[in-house]
């Protein structure tokens, strides 16, 4: 639910290049079930979702936080896929 500009900057003061994204209309924290309607704020989330579109790790509450997580995932994916490439 951050600003665009504050997960820019948030993305460049932790030094990471992934995508970090911005659901300012809180559509997204609704759906994944992340919305507190009494503060009408939403819980931190990660998720890492492949590039067939599956999701990979979730990571909610302070954890989400720590993008090393979210790492560790597509570190995980990147061995997988180039285990795959190798058998024959």
């Amino acid at each position: 639910m951050d600003s665009f500009a504050s997960n820019k900057a948030f993305a460049e003061k932790i030094g990471v290049t992934i995508p970090i994204l911005s659901d300012w209309g809180r559509t997204a924290t609704k759906d994944y079930g992340l919305f507190n309607e009494k503060t009408g704020y939403g819980t931190r989330g990660t998720f890492v979702v492949n590039k067939e579109g599956k999701l990979e790790r979730v990571e909610i509450g302070n954890t989400a936080v720590d993008p090393s997580g979210a790492y560790e995932t597509c570190s995980l994916l990147e061995k997988r896929k180039a285990d795959a490439a190798r058998k024959p």
